[in-house]
Parts: C-alpha cells; sequence; structure tokens
C-alpha cells in the first residue's frame, strides 16, 4: 500500500528506518491520538477559569453554555483570539532579542557581532525619524534599538511602520479601531480580554485579534526581520543544497534547529574555526558539517548558503539517520520527542535558550555578550561525540536538491533596477498573472509537501509568480522549484520574466518572520499603483500550517487586506458567528478574509479566481 505520509523521498526512507528500529515519529502519534477531540477541533472547549473545563456540545444534545454562561460563539471567539496572542507573542519575542543585541552592540558591550548593513541601517534611522548627521554608525545603532524597543510599548499610540501603510489601509484600520498601538500591549490586552468575565462579544474579540496580529506582522515580526539584516546582512540570491542527504557520512553533522539567528550566525562563524577544524579531523571526521532545519536553516542559508536538512516534519528523521553528533536548538518549532529519540542513538540533544528547555537536553546557556565562544563550545562537544558514531546505524538518504534562496525585497529591487516599476508592467501586460503568498509549516494531518508543492506549482503554471517563506519555502527547494531552470514548469508570460531576470518561478524570501518583506512589497505594491493592497492581484496561502504564529500571520495578511487559502481548517467550525466573520464579513470590514481548501489544486483555482477578479476591477 502507498505510504502518504509524504511526497519527500528522503522522508519515506527514513520513515522506514523508524519502522525497522522501532522508533517513534510525529506521525506515529497522530495515529495514536486518532480520533482527536471533536470538541477541542471546533474550539468548542474552554479551561479558563476553574468551574471548568466546559464543553460546548455542536449537535445540540448536551450543554449549550458554559458554567459561566458562555455560549460556543464566546469560546470559540476566545479560543481564537488567545491563539493569536500566542502566535504574535512568539514572532514578537524574537523581533525584542534581536533589537536588544543591536543596542547591546551599538554600546560595545556585544563583541562578537557587527553591523553588517550600514545603509540599512540609516534608512531605517531615518525612518524612525532619527538623523544620521554627523553620527557614528554605532551612535546611530543605539539611537535606533533605542526607538526600536520603545514599539514594545509605544506611548505615541502607533507602531512607526504603519507609516510603511498606504493611507486607504489606515484610514481602514482607524475607523475599525484596530490601529495596533504597540506590541506588548495588544498581547497583553487579548490575554486580558480573554479573562474570566470581560470580553464576551465574538466580533469585538475577533477585531482584537486582528489588532494584535497587526502588531505582529507590522510590529514584532518586522523588527525582527529588518534588524536581523542590519545585523548580519541583507540576503542575496546563493545557492545551496537541501534535503536529508546534505549530512555527511564522514564529517561531524551540527544541525540548528529553531529560529532565532543570533545563535546560528556565531555556529556559522565558529564552524570555520581552522582550530576546531583541525580538532574534528583529529577525531577521524573529514571536517564540520553545520546544516539547517525549519526557520533558523532558513535564516543560515539565504544569508551564508548553508545547506538546509529539511523542515518541521524532518527533525526527528534527521535524528534517526544515525549521523547527527548533535542537534541544536533555541526556540519555536522544537519537538519535545527529540530528546528521547536522541538518547537511542548517540547525538547530543542541546538547548540553548532559557525560554526554552527540553526533557533528555544538555543546556548550554547561550548568552550574547559571550556567543562565540558558546558556539565554539558547542562545536567541541559534537566533535568530542563523533568517535561515538555507530557507522553500523547511519543511514542518509542520497537526495538533494539544489536551491537559490535570498531574496529579500532589497534583492528583488536589484534585480528589477531598483524600482518595482518593471514588476508593475509585468503585472499590468499579463506576463506575471498575479502573486501568491505560499508560507507555514507541515501537518501529519497532511501529506508532507504535497499541498505546497502542488500548489506552487498549479500556480506557476498559470502566470502566477509564487513567493515563500519558512517550511513551505523548505518544500519547494526539495521540489527544485527554487531554480531558475524551474520557469520551464511555469506559463508563458511567467516563464519569460524569470529567464530575462534569472530567477526562479518560486521566489525564497526567508523565515516565518520574513511574511514582513512581503508585506513590505505589496505595500510597495499598492503605492505604485495608487490603490489599497486589497485592491492588488495577490493572494496568500497556509497549505499546512499548525502553529498559533502561523494562525497570527493569517490573521495579519487578512488584516492587511489579503485573500488568504488555508490548507488545514482553523478551530472555529463551533462558531457559525466567526466562522462568517473571518470567511465573509471579513471581506467588506478590512478587504481580506480567509477561506479553507484541503485541495491544493483546488486551492489554487481559488487564488487564480481572486487574482483575475482584481486585476479585472483594476481594468488590466
Amino acid at each position: 500500500m502507498k505510504d502518504t505520509r509524504s511526497i519527500d523521498p528522503t522522508s519515506l526512507q527514513m520513515l522506514k528506518v523508524a519502522r525497522e528500529e522501532g522508533l517513534e515519529t510525529a506521525w506515529d502519534r497522530y495515529l495514536a491520538q486518532r480520533p482527536q477531540c471533536g470538541f477541542g477541533e471546533l474550539g468548542l472547549c474552554c479551561r479558563n477559569c476553574n468551574m471548568g473545563p466546559c464543553r460546548i456540545d455542536p449537535f445540540g444534545d448536551g450543554p449549550q453554555k458554559g458554567v459561566c454562561g458562555a455560549t460556543g460563539d464566546i469560546v470559540v471567539a476566545r479560543n481564537l483570539l488567545r491563539m493569536i496572542a500566542a502566535g504574535a507573542a512568539a514572532h514578537s519575542d524574537h523581533g525584542r532579542d534581536v533589537t536588544e543585541t543591536l543596542r547591546g552592540v551599538a554600546a560595545g558591550e556585544i563583541k562578537d557581532y557587527t553591523i553588517k548593513d550600514e545603509n540599512k541601517l540609516k534608512a531605517l534611522a531615518l525612518e524612525f525619524g532619527i538623523s544620521t548627521e554627523g553620527k557614528t554608525v554605532q551612535e546611530i545603532a543605539g539611537k535606533l534599538a533605542e526607538a526600536a524597543l520603545e514599539e514594545f510599548g509605544t506611548r505615541k499610540g502607533y507602531l512607526q511602520a504603519i507609516d510603511r501603510v498606504p493611507s486607504k489601509r489606515k484610514e481602514i484600520w482607524g475607523k475599525l479601531g484596530i490601529i495596533p498601538r504597540g506590541i506588548d500591549r495588544e498581547v497583553v490586552e487579548a490575554m486580558h480580554r480573554t479573562h474570566f468575565g470581560v470580553d464576551n462579544d465574538p466580533a469585538n474579540l475577533i477585531l482584537h485579534g486582528l489588532r494584535c496580529s497587526l502588531s505582529d506582522g507590522w510590529g514584532g515580526s518586522l523588527l525582527a526581520t529588518e534588524l536581523s539584516d542590519v545585523l548580519f546582512g541583507t540576503p542575496r540570491p546563493v545557492r545551496g543544497r537541501s534535503n536529508l542527504g546534505v549530512l555527511s557520512k564522514e564529517a561531524v553533522n551540527i544541525l540548528v534547529h529553531g529560529h532565532e539567528p543570533i545563535l546560528s550566525e556565531m555556529l556559522v562563524e565558529a564552524a570555520k574555526d581552522p582550530g576546531l577544524i583541525s580538532a574534528a579531523r583529529a577525531k577521524g571526521a573529514g571536517g564540520i558539517n553545520l546544516v539547517g532545519m525549519c526557520c533558523t536553516g532558513n535564516e543560515i542559508l539565504m544569508r551564508h548558503g548553508v545547506p538546509v536538512a529539511g523542515n518541521f516534519l524532518q527533525q526527528e528523521l534527521a535524528v534517526i539517520t544515525g549521523a547527527l553528533e548533535a542537534v541544536v536548538v533555541d526556540v519555536q518549532c522544537i519537538m519535545p520527542a527529540l530528546g528521547q529519540l536522541a538518547a537511542c542513538y548517540h547525538t547530543k540533544f542541546i538547548s540553548t535558550s532559557p525560554k526554552a528547555k527540553f526533557p533528555g537536553a544538555i543546556h548550554i546557556p547561550f548568552n550574547e555578550h559571550n556567543a562565540l565562544e558558546t558556539a565554539r563550545e558547542i562545536i567541541r562537544q559534537a566533535i568530542e561525540n563523533y568517535p561515538n558514531r555507530d557507522k553500523n546505524r547511519v543511514f542518509i538518504p542520497e537526495e538533494t536538491t539544489e536551491y537559490v534562496a535570498g531574496f529579500s525585497v532589497e534583492a528583488i529591487l536589484s534585480a528589477l533596477g531598483g524600482t518595482l516599476t518593471p514588476l508593475v508592467e509585468a503585472v499590468k501586460n499579463n506576463k506575471i498573472r498575479g502573486i501568491a503568498a505560499l508560507v507555514g509549516c507541515n501537518n501529519p494531518k497532511v501529506t508532507q509537501d504535497y499541498n505546497h508543492v502542488n500548489m506552487a506549482k498549479a500556480l506557476i503554471a498559470r502566470d502566477v509568480l509564487v513567493i515563500e517563506t519558512g517550511c513551505a519555502a523548505i518544500a519547494s527547494a526539495k521540489a527544485g522549484l527554487l531554480l531558475p531552470e524551474a520557469a520551464e514548469l511555469a506559463g508563458a508570460g511567467l516563464a519569460e520574466v524569470c529567464r530575462a531576470l534569472g530567477v526562479p518561478p518560486v521566489l525564497h524570501m526567508g523565515s516565518c518572520v520574513d511574511i514582513s518583506r512581503i508585506l513590505t512589497v505589496a505595500a510597495a505594491l499598492a503605492r505604485e499603483l495608487g490603490v489599497d493592497i486589497a485592491d492588488l492581484p495577490v493572494a496568500g496561502a497556509a497549505p499546512e500550517w499548525m502553529s498559533e504564529k502561523a494562525v497570527s500571520i493569517g490573521a495579519y495578511v487578512v488584516a492587511s487586506g489579503i485573500f488568504t487559502v488555508l490548507g488545514t481548517v482553523l478551530p472555529v467550525l463551533g462558531s457559525n458567528v466567526v466562522a462568517d466573520l473571518l470567511t465573509r464579513q471579513a471581506k467588506d470590514l478590512v478587504g481580506g478574509y480567509f477561506a479553507v481548501e484541503t485541495d491544493p489544486f483546488k486551492a489554487a483555482e481559488l487564488i487564480i479566481a481572486h487574482i483575475d477578479a482584481k486585476r479585472s476591477a483594476l481594468g488590466i
């Protein structure tokens, strides 16, 4: 019988190894949970006070209200708002850490990092109203860091990046009262509103969910992206290789997994240390092989071309190759199961963040003030572990695929000659039908990578330029869609544009926080055309999403005016009121709205129909 857990041949090979070894993976744990709690899937269970937990019966035979009197509509809306708040907090805390690092570098307190993009530093300073005249780079960086930290609890009443938004969009947000006032403020207010006895109006709860998500997309995530570029360099197109075959049978293999580039940048630097390379060879290894996983992988692949071993559902499979000396993690999307699994092999599972400790992990605290030495210590531990590798248990799939990544906004503008006008003209001339952003995770409920890859192929075949971040981008990397040669799979118009510019039809724009790059491009296109973002022939999709961060992302994309298709269902179907708000009323309120379609080909058709309608309305 055909194995439908993944379309990735390396994943299927490793799942076979796992079965033979008697090892458990996310797919096994998913099957063990079935049937999953129907109340939870519909969003109809509440644990917000100790009179419960309460659940609302969707069929009308059981309780229709919680002990406090909350209806299903209230419970679903509160649960969704809490998901948005958690997702916004995760991405925005990432932004805070990067901002704190910039402040330390500017003050001379942090020595191991330098400012790699002075031009972007100065441009951001001017955006914040900071004069650069006669100031040193360090002085500018210090002023910018302080201004960025102010965004988390700003007293001026709105986030600075709102000035990037077209005036029509700001007017819509203003009328609805959802202009984000401060990053932390909106998260805190979300938690307050969902506490027992506070906000019990489903529509009001959802509107604040949009405001909270906007504080992520136009606040925390945007700062994470922009200030990472300042510190680590703005990505430019770079080639590399992807999939589990990037692991080496001869070298010390170190897998970096998580989301924050502060740690991974230092590991990249330390892995080049001639002394550590010599130490690895002294242990019988051919060298040091640093590879990425998930969004940390995206961060270092787009800045350094570091190979990426896979996306979310491959983290356990990488351990099962038996070839990893160390898995090094920071925060987000790291399975707690990794510690127990690593113990079945010689692999060291090393956690580094005080915010994220794991069962079975060795904890090596990472601090920006001694970043390089900590990175060297982590690599030393991996080197010392190399002789413990059982070569008889090593199985590394051979498949690898080349990719081109690193399409930041600046890189796209450079390819277009410094202006968006050529892109606008290509859209007007119907060479590019529209633009679709495919983002998000893997989910064992969905055949791994199937929706990502097939939706992207269906869209580019119809001349829709696809831009991607996160695990979606890694799926396309493994499928060969991030290569200029993939233009042969595109429609005639898109293929012509790709060949003229030497770019792939699917552009890798970074990690999941880098969806802020997509928002920046959308806002710039809207200004170029003199319209609102909601008027553009653009759409978004999260074909295999699973995390609360994805819920926040989807909410801020919709709130920014962009139609968004989900491949797995939000837990809101227990409330007709909330479902209707998100899939129908939102269109009239904010211009964007959600649709759910599990079939990637039908989802692509929804996106194409939306793009064509927007083209028609613009008269192009």
